[in-house]
């Protein structure tokens, strides 16, 4: 596998890190944070790969679906209690900064990496540098975890008021796509 083919992989698998934890800059996180984000993401980014590689398509499979719909439920059930703060004091609502315990964090770096477990079964059919592909898409989903959280910052600050109510509806959006 080439580098810039490799690059485009990682780029596609870090899309849902990027998307959800823009959602998740917009509720409000502080720089500790977006470090253990994006700390988590990338270190699942690259364990999956290998996970992958090793266990097995079954495995993965009941592993992967079962995470996914954790994951999906975390995000719609986060987004629905954002959107419902909004609407429900009908006013600018302080926003607060997101809150995550251990738990959360892994059920987050593992709901936006179950793509790299699947890429982790393809990888071990072709003959490529396990190690160094697995450290690429973990650099790549952890710098644009950063990029989501960071850019998620700058629209909180540009939209106001409406930050948390467009941070829920974000964070559903996604829940519900990888629920799907």
């Amino acid at each position: 596998m080439s580098f810039l083919t490799l690059i485009i992989l990682a780029v596609a698998l870090g899309t849902d890190a990027f998307s959800l934890c823009l959602g998740i800059g917009i509720a409000g996180v502080n720089r500790r944070q977006m470090l253990l984000i994006s700390i988590t993401v990338l270190v699942f980014h690259i364990f999956m790969p290998l996970a992958g590689w090793y266990t097995g398509e079954l495995a993965g499979n009941l592993l992967g679906r079962a995470a996914s719909v954790i994951g999906s439920a975390l995000l719609v059930y986060l987004g629905f209690k954002m959107i419902w703060e909004t609407v429900r004091n009908g006013r600018e609502t302080e926003i607060k900064v997101f809150k995550f315990n251990a738990l959360g964090l892994v059920l987050l770096g593992a709901s936006v990496s179950m793509d790299a477990l699947s890429v982790g079964f393809t990888l071990g059919a072709q003959q490529v540098d396990l190690l160094r592909t697995a450290a690429t898409i973990g650099l790549v989903a952890g710098v644009m975890t950063a990029a989501g959280l960071l850019f998620g910052r700058y629209m909180s600050r540009l939209v106001g008021e409406r930050a948390q109510f467009l941070g829920g509806v974000i964070l559903v959006g996604i829940g519900v796509k990888l629920f799907f």
